[in-house]
């Protein structure tokens, strides 16, 4: 699958270190009681939901793949600035998600969040840790090639084909389950 299974390891390992830093890193600011928190919420709801709000299941989840699957671009491609875009996208996606989580856990439940989270995040979730792990081994590819020992365009070359295998399909799956599952379960456990 990976050419260098040893590299796209330590990516993936940096990705998740650093996602769930910035969660871990939100969930207490939030619970900090920062303004910050409150204010990057807002900001987030605003945006976000927003733009979704009476939309049917096929656009919500059409959107909804649409915005994943941008993200997702940016933190592979993002490795092209030697990983710091791809670094940034990762720390603020895993703040946001940590604010989030804190500010709702006690409006929904724990029920309400795992039903909320749970189905289309097992596929959501890993299509942006691979993608931030390419994003972070392009990082590296680039770094290889300017030491003289590698070619960074045939990695990236071969990396946008296993995006295009691995994560596309996860956007998929994870973007139909949050536009007609998700809101159907919320309603049961809320």
């Amino acid at each position: 699958m990976f050419k260098s299974k040893r590299v796209f390891l330590l990516s993936l390992a940096a990705t998740l270190l650093i996602f769930f830093g910035g969660g871990v890193a939100g969930y207490y600011l939030a619970a900090s009681g920062d303004p910050a928190a409150q204010t990057l919420m807002e900001t987030v709801t605003e945006g976000v939901f927003s733009q979704v709000a009476d939309d049917s299941s096929l656009m919500l989840a059409a959107k909804i793949f649409l915005n994943n699957l941008q993200a997702c671009v940016i933190l592979f491609l993002g490795g092209a600035t030697f990983g710091l875009l791809t670094i940034f996208i990762l720390l603020s996606n895993g703040l946001v998600i940590g604010i989030f989580v804190n500010e709702i856990k006690d409006v929904i439940g724990p029920l309400g969040l795992a039903a909320g989270l749970a189905p289309h995040g097992i596929f959501e979730l890993p299509a942006i840790f691979i993608s931030g792990a390419l994003g972070l081994a392009l990082a590296m590819a680039l770094v290889t090639e300017l030491m003289g020992r590698g070619d960074a365009v045939a990695e990236a070359t071969r990396m946008g084909g296993q995006f295009l295998r691995i994560v596309v399909p996860l956007l998929v799956v994870a973007a139909i389950i949050e536009g007609f599952i998700t809101p159907a379960l919320l309603q049961i456990v809320i």
